[in-house]
């Protein structure tokens, strides 16, 4: 639409259905690939993506367009189907229901850019339980316990 200008910016963050860590380092950067061409179909921009063996964070410019749960399905629809098909796992991989979508300023972008990047080295200190629940409560989310992910740690 003419005169239309957005600046959206969403970390998107998501969990590995099962009790193992299946995201192996041998095709971690395939699937991240493969998830950054999902987020450019959907018109929008890969800005800093990390799959950890258990979950993911990806920062994306979203395109004003789609909504942030279009785009989260789309993404792991994706990327569910192509480590099956290309039998990267033993069994049939899934993710967990539901995501996690924050919002950050223009002004954020390359510290939040930079904490996707450094996954391995921050999860030397935090797990992802403590990771994600330290997200929501420094950003005043209030959440049900019954509704978080299955964490495997």
């Amino acid at each position: 639409m003419a005169n239309t200008y957005t600046q959206i910016y969403i970390q998107i963050i998501f969990a590995v259905q099962g009790k193992e860590k299946l995201i192996r380092e041998s095709f971690r950067g395939r699937v991240e690939k493969y998830m950054c061409g999902t987020i450019s179909n959907n018109n929008s921009k890969p800005i800093s993506i990390y799959c950890n063996p258990d979950h993911v964070h990806i920062l994306i410019g979203l395109h004003p367009n789609i909504s942030i749960s279009d785009m989260a399905r789309d993404i792991k629809a994706s990327s569910s189907k192509m480590i099956n098909e290309n039998q990267l796992i033993k069994g049939k991989f899934q993710w967990q229901e539901g995501y996690g979508a924050f919002t950050y300023s223009k002004s954020q972008i390359d510290s939040v850019a930079k904490y996707i990047l450094n996954q391995p080295e921050h999860h030397k200190q935090k797990n992802f339980k403590e990771e994600y629940l330290g997200i929501l409560n420094s950003l005043d989310i209030k959440y049900d316990d019954r509704y978080l992910f299955e964490w495997y740690d």
